[in-house]
């Protein structure tokens, strides 16, 4: 009678253990949600990684061996990862140079576009914009990628037509911006200026082609170029 007393109490113990081992699980979901958004934070960073090293070896290729003779299988080679891996993120090489123009170039352009500020001159903006895309375009790989699309757009308007849109022509909407706040100071006295906003950046582009091509041969201080270049636009600085 004893033994089966025994029994039968230790069947409630066990389903109970069983039940508040299930409830416990249950109710600690730490462990699932604690290694899932990790797994997920891993495999983006390693595919932006990726992406990177593919659009940094794309900007080499191209620059060295030109937009038509650059092969995606050159770029794969470059960037350490199989062909395959780049139509993962690209559907051809035209939109890998897109990509490349939008991450180089575009946002130099956009500090042009927001709100002018009140204080300071207008010739003080324009020139702080022109030290800026020197620095930063004219004398580095940026310089290059302006540089192929100078020689290559015509055999590849596609590309051209990109470069217009995402960078041309809202580098000129900020000019033209600058250049109508310098009219309404009185800054800028001839008024025609605002309808050729390209006169306004014609040095830097200059200055894009004259370092690739002529540098060795004369080398040219851009920077006192432009500043040069204001002076017939605002009149020469006043000394004190």
């Amino acid at each position: 009678m004893n033994k089966t007393r025994t029994k039968t109490s230790s069947r409630p113990t066990t389903a109970k253990r069983r039940v508040s081992s299930r409830a416990a699980r249950a109710s600690d979901p730490k462990v699932v949600s604690a290694e899932l958004p990790l797994i997920k934070l891993n495999r983006a960073e390693r595919a932006a990684e990726r992406r990177q090293a593919i659009i940094e070896a794309a900007m080499e290729e191209f620059i060295s061996r030109g937009f038509a003779a650059t092969r995606l299988d050159d770029i794969a080679k470059r960037a350490g990862v199989a062909k395959g891996t780049i139509y993962l993120h690209f559907k051809d090489k035209e939109s890998m140079f897109e990509e490349l123009i939008r991450t180089a170039i575009v946002p130099l352009v956009g500090r042009m576009q927001g709100p002018l500020p009140t204080g300071g001159t207008v010739r003080d903006l324009i020139e702080a914009f022109a030290l800026n895309f020197i620095h930063e375009v004219v004398t580095t790989r940026r310089g290059d990628i302006v540089r192929l699309i100078v020689a290559e757009g015509p055999r590849f308007p596609a590309i051209a037509d990109f470069y217009y849109r995402e960078v041309v022509s809202k580098g000129l909407a900020g000019m033209r911006a600058m250049i109508d706040l310098g009219i309404a100071r009185g800054e800028i006295k001839n008024t025609n200026l605002a309808k050729f906003p390209q006169i306004m950046v014609a040095p830097a582009l200059i200055a894009v082609i004259w370092q690739s091509l002529f540098a060795r041969h004369a080398p040219l201080d851009a920077i006192e170029m432009f500043r040069t270049h204001l002076d017939l636009i605002f009149g020469e600085r006043r000394t004190t």
